[in-house]
């Protein structure tokens, strides 16, 4: 189990900056698709809700997809954080395995230890987290493929309807993912470190 008391200062670390830097790359690559999607007369609203979509899609597809990799497939035998789970229940029936980023060794399996820093949910298999991870990655992504798909078609009907249930399941997954918590005392976040918050 980690032991490892939580830092209360500024951390950046290797692992911290790459994170952020394949978050930007990712930015710069739903621009780039958008200047080879979109006609070049598009607006600045068309751009902005494409890009927007675009990244959305590709957060869903390699992040949060690289969560679920380590979910299902990332595992030791030794419990090497403190359990999500209760002692009777075990992700994917399989007693003796312990799943998650935690037990990983890819650069993902690091950018999700990272991630758990501020809330340890991240690091394991909490059942809430990988149910909605779920949901964001095999439905939340294709729809918003399916936003930009309609905008570059001119089908505006169609994208303003898609992209307003996607925000209202963007704003569900949130509060699902966030308020369990609150309500229980955040026992899985962080909320001593600003930078966390």
């Amino acid at each position: 189990m980690s032991s490892t008391p939580v830092p209360t200062g500024l951390v950046i670390d290797q692992t911290t900056v790459l994170s952020l830097l394949s978050t930007l790359a990712i930015l710069a690559a739903a621009y780039i698709t958008s200047l080879y999607a979109l006609p070049l007369h598009a607006t600045s609203k068309t751009r902005f809700l494409f890009i927007w979509h675009a990244f959305d899609a590709l957060i869903h597809f390699i992040l949060e997809g690289t969560f679920l990799y380590n979910c299902f497939f990332s595992y030791g035998s030794t419990l090497l954080i403190d359990p999500l789970l209760p002692s009777h229940v075990h992700f994917l029936n399989l007693p003796g395995r312990y799943y998650g980023a935690a037990y990983g060794s890819s650069w993902h399996s690091a950018l999700w230890r990272e991630y758990a820093k501020a809330d340890a949910r991240w690091a394991g298999t909490d059942l809430t987290v990988v149910s909605l991870e779920l949901l964001t990655v095999f439905v939340g992504g294709p729809l918003a493929v399916w936003c930009c798909v309609q905008m570059v078609r001119g089908k505006w009907g169609g994208a303003w309807f898609w992209m307003c249930v996607l925000a209202v399941g963007e704003l569900y997954g949130g509060f699902m993912t966030f308020v369990p918590e609150w309500l229980s005392g955040s026992p899985n976040l962080v909320t001593s470190n600003w930078m966390y918050k």
